[in-house]
């Protein structure tokens, strides 16, 4: 018997092509990024959204490139609402963190941020390692959270 492997989802299959070239489009523009970049963060930041449309445990947060691409689809209201109205039946709220909060930092933002790749993983999403600092275990970069501090507000467990 021969074992056949499931690809990855991806998480560009999320939304539309029109949606998806508008959020890159707008990535590249604003934050003089290269298209090609533009389209990974898109990318990461649909997936992520996606786990956070199932989470119910501690919060997830997006890195700080990652953290780009959810910033930008929240400014398309609409479009934002629904998705998360499609993806998760709720609203998927951006919560900041106040400065100067540990969980942004060091040890803590690093158990987030590798929480957050493994619930990607486990959720069949491809994880692009470059866009994440903290992959299999260890930071490959500074480890922090998005620039803000920021991370899902999953629903009550009740």
């Amino acid at each position: 018997m021969t074992a056949v492997l499931a690809p990855f989802a991806t998480g560009r299959k999320l939304i539309s092509t029109p949606l998806f070239d508008r959020l890159a489009g707008r990535i590249v523009a604003e934050e003089q990024l290269t298209r090609e970049l533009a389209e990974r963060i898109v990318e990461q930041a649909l997936a992520f959204l996606a786990v956070c449309a199932r989470n119910t445990g501690a919060p997830l947060a997006p890195s700080e490139l990652v953290d780009i691409g959810w910033h930008t689809f929240i400014l398309h209201t609409r479009d934002y609402a629904d998705f998360c109205d499609r993806i998760a039946g709720r609203f998927l709220h951006h919560v900041p963190t106040e400065d100067g909060d540990p969980a942004e930092t060091g040890a803590a933002a690093h158990a987030t941020l590798s929480r957050t790749v493994a619930a990607i993983e486990r959720a069949g999403y491809a994880v692009d390692p470059a866009l994440w600092p903290a992959v299999n275990g260890k930071c490959n970069v500074n480890c922090s959270q998005c620039k803000n501090g920021c991370s899902d507000d999953p629903p009550p467990t009740n």
